[in-house]
């Protein structure tokens, strides 16, 4: 593999890790701040990616669909948080683990039901269509915008949670929750708001992802294990990890996809590396996750206390 085709290949992991840390960083706080398993997170991405579209078909307008999936997931986000999330704050783990994965196989119906079962798509925006020129290979000028827009938002996250009023109560909040409150900190207000972020930037990834893949129902599912790889490797409850972890799985796992076949294909027989390949590509990342298990326990970026 050339030195631009790598390039490009790693263009692509960093691409796919922007699109994980902000599916990742909303289900983190959830889950280092309330302490609660929420496996509907992945239905919100899915549910933003719909309302992406369908705006869109209306409107024309990438950014004004954008909006509208933005605000219309939030308003979802904070309604099941309301009527459904709230009630199993004091449950076991179990409990929520049974309630969310039921709230996943309503939410993939729903959506059958109003948008049907075939496939969606979205065009990319037509200032986007373009493509720039890397190591003399032309790259999508919208995986770039995609790049430029995480990043961008990973540096508001970071502002956000360091910089802020709202920050200091996420991180007092994350480290000790009943003190907290004690202290005077809404918490109940905060879990909603927090749930309000968390599925915004789901709606955000959702967004984005439209042009680049289809939209189907159950699409949350597989994307929501990979945020939780990441989660686990960088550390549950920090953003840090979260961006970090994001990077890495996205990186290792766009590689491993893209070169490992390749590789194998000089030390054994085509077919045979053909066949390996792509099943040893799809462990890499559960590999990395164990191993940051066995030897860091916390994480590779946890919380940050005191």
């Amino acid at each position: 593999m050339s030195l631009s085709v790598f390039a490009l290949q790693l263009l692509n992991g960093v691409q796919f890790g922007v699109l994980l840390f902000l599916l990742s960083a909303g289900l983190t706080l959830v889950l280092g701040i309330m302490g609660f398993v929420n496996l509907m997170h992945g239905s919100l991405f899915m549910l933003g990616a719909y309302l992406a579209v369908s705006l869109h078909e209306l409107t024309g307008s990438f950014l004004l669909s954008g909006a509208g999936a933005v605000v219309g997931t939030v308003i979802a986000g904070v309604l099941l948080e309301r009527l459904v999330l709230r009630e199993l704050y004091q449950r076991s783990h179990l409990d929520q683990v049974l309630a969310t994965f039921g709230l996943i196989l309503i939410l993939n119906e729903v959506v059958r039901a109003v948008w049907g079962p075939a496939a969606k798509s979205m065009d990319v925006p037509a200032s986007l269509a373009s493509t720039v020129t890397l190591l003399g290979l032309p790259y999508s000028s919208y995986r770039f915008a995609v790049i430029a827009v995480g990043l961008a938002i990973a540096i508001g996250m970071y502002l956000l949670i360091h910089r802020t009023r709202l920050g200091i109560w996420i991180r007092a909040a994350a480290s000790n929750t009943p003190m907290s409150g004690a202290m005077g900190i809404n918490v109940q207000l905060l879990n909603m708001g927090v749930v309000g972020l968390g599925a915004a930037l789901a709606a955000i990834a959702g967004l984005m992802a439209a042009p680049l893949s289809s939209v189907q129902s159950g699409m949350g599912e597989p994307i929501l294990i990979m945020a939780l790889v990441v989660i686990v490797t960088g550390g549950i409850g920090s953003v840090r990890g979260a961006f970090y972890g994001a990077m890495i799985v996205g990186v290792i796992d766009t590689l491993g996809r893209s070169m490992l076949p390749l590789i194998l294909r000089e030390v054994m027989e085509r077919n045979a590396a053909q066949a390996i390949g792509p099943a040893v590509a799809s462990m890499l990342i559960y590999i990395v996750m164990a191993a940051v298990l066995v030897f860091r326990p916390q994480g590779l970026f946890p919380v940050r206390h005191g």
